[in-house]
C-alpha cells in the first residue's frame, strides 16, 4: 500500500512545483511601460503682471463758482465740450458792476482835483512865508490838507481797483483747458458768491490713474518710479478685455501709509489725447512682476497636483544590466516638485523643479508612478477641466 500511495504523491508534487514556478515567473516579470507624450521645457519670455483696481482721475479738477452775487446774463459754451482756458463761461448782470466802476472812477477824479488843489495851496503859502506874509500855522495847515488829499487819492484808486474786479468776476473764464460737464445753473438763475456751484472742469489729458497698494510694495514702486519702461503698465479698460494702447508711469506716490488699512495711494499717469479715459472711470491696472525675464515655461497640462503641490514627470533614459548578458535601454518618468509661476494662454511659468531641455510628460500620466518605464505613444485624455491633473 504504501507504494501505491508514494506512486500517486509524485504526480502531484509535481504539477504544484510547476504552478509555483509559472506564479514566481509572473511576479518577476516588469510591468509594461506607460506609453505617454512629453513636450520640452524651453526659456522664454514671459511677462506677466500683476493686477490692481484703479480709478480714473482727472489731473486738474476746478469746481466753478461764481466770486460775485447777481442773476445770470449768458453762457457761452456746449456742455460736455473741451474748453480753453481764459474762454467766457457764464455772465452775471454787469449793470450794478459798470456803475460801480463808473462811480469810482469819479471819485477818483474827485480825489485827483483836490490833491491838485492841496498842492497849489502849499506852493503858494511857502512863498508868502519867505516874505512872513502868512503865518506858519497856515502853511502847516496846508501841507496837512495836502498829504490827506494824496491819501485820498489812494483810496479811491484802491476802490476802482476794487470795482473793476468785481466787474471781471461777472464774467466767469475758464481756469484751465479740460472738459466742461453739465451746467448746474441756467440763464436767469440767481447765483451767490462762493456758494453756488456753477459747473466743473476737467482736465483730460494727461490724465491719472490711482490705485491703493500694500504698505510692502512701497519700496518696490519707488524703484519702478525710477526705471519703468513702456511695459511696466498696462491698463485693462472697463470690459475687462481692450487694453489701453498707451504706457503709464508714476506721477506720485502718496505722502505716508494709512494707518488702519497699511495701504497707501500710488497715481500713474496715462497720455489720453483720444480722451479715451474718463474722469471717474474704473478700470484695472496691470503691474510688470518683478520675476519677469527669461524663464522655464512648459505646457500648462503638464502640471499634476497633489495635496496643495505640485509636480510634473520629467523622462530620463537609462541603462540596465541583463542577466544574460549585454546593457538593457529604458526610459523612465521621475515626479519632480515644482514652483509654479504664473500662466500664460495654454502654458505655464516654472520657477523651480525643473531645468531648460527637461522632457515633461504632457500626456499618459494618470496611472504612471515615479520612476516607472514609459514609451512615447498615444496620448491619453487630460484631466476634466483643463486643471493641473490630481495623482
Amino acid at each position: 500500500m504504501k507504494k501505491r500511495y508514494i506512486i500517486w504523491l509524485a504526480p502531484v508534487a509535481m504539477l504544484a512545483w510547476a504552478s509555483c514556478k509559472d506564479n514566481s515567473a509572473t511576479q518577476d516579470a516588469a510591468p509594461p511601460p506607460t506609453p505617454v507624450n512629453v513636450a520640452e521645457a524651453k526659456l522664454g519670455d514671459a511677462l506677466y503682471y500683476d493686477q490692481y483696481q484703479g480709478s480714473v482721475v482727472s489731473l486738474n479738477n476746478v469746481e466753478l463758482r461764481a466770486q460775485v452775487s447777481g442773476f445770470i446774463t449768458g453762457i457761452f459754451f456746449k456742455e460736455g465740450d473741451v474748453v480753453q482756458k481764459g474762454k467766457p463761461l457764464y455772465e452775471i448782470d454787469k449793470r450794478k458792476f459798470l456803475d460801480a466802476v463808473a462811480q469810482a472812477q469819479a471819485n477818483l477824479a474827485n480825489a485827483n482835483a483836490n490833491l491838485v488843489k492841496s498842492q497849489k495851496d502849499v506852493d503858494r503859502y511857502n512863498m508868502l512865508l519867505k516874505s512872513d506874509a502868512v503865518a506858519r500855522q497856515t502853511v502847516d495847515q496846508a501841507v496837512a490838507t495836502y498829504e490827506t488829499s494824496k491819501g485820498q487819492v489812494d483810496v479811491a484808486k484802491a476802490a476802482l481797483s476794487s470795482a473793476k474786479t468785481d466787474l471781471s468776476y461777472a464774467t466767469i473764464t475758464a481756469p484751465v483747458t479740460g472738459r466742461i460737464g453739465i451746467s448746474q445753473v441756467r440763464l436767469g438763475s440767481q447765483v451767490g458768491a462762493g456758494s453756488t456751484l456753477l459747473n466743473t472742469i476737467s482736465s483730460e489729458n494727461p490724465i491719472g490713474v490711482d490705485v491703493v497698494i500694500n504698505e510692502q510694495d512701497i519700496n518696490r514702486f519707488y524703484d519702478l518710479q525710477r526705471k519703468s519702461t513702456d511695459s511696466t503698465f498696462r491698463l485693462v479698460l472697463p470690459d475687462g478685455v481692450s487694453i489701453y494702447d498707451k504706457p503709464g508711469k508714476i506721477l506720485a506716490i502718496d505722502r505716508g501709509v494709512n494707518s488702519q488699512t497699511g495701504s497707501i495711494k500710488v497715481r500713474v499717469q496715462f497720455p489720453n489725447e483720444k480722451a479715451i479715459l474718463k474722469d471717474g472711470m474704473s478700470t484695472a491696472l496691470k503691474v510688470l512682476n518683478n520675476g519677469s525675464g527669461n524663464r522655464v515655461i512648459i505646457p500648462y497640462k503638464a502640471v499634476i497636483e497633489q495635496m496643495g503641490e505640485f509636480f510634473v514627470f520629467v523622462t530620463k533614459d537609462t541603462t540596465m544590466k541583463q542577466k544574460e548578458g549585454g546593457d538593457k535601454k529604458d526610459t523612465i518618468a521621475l515626479q519632480h516638485k515644482v514652483s509654479l509661476g504664473p500662466r500664460l494662454n495654454n502654458k505655464i511659468v516654472i520657477l523651480s523643479g525643473i531645468q531648460n531641455g527637461d522632457n515633461v510628460v504632457t500626456d499618459g500620466f494618470q496611472r504612471l508612478r515615479d520612476s516607472g518605464r514609459v514609451t512615447l505613444g498615444a496620448p491619453m485624455p487630460p484631466a476634466a477641466g483643463g486643471k493641473p491633473a490630481k495623482n
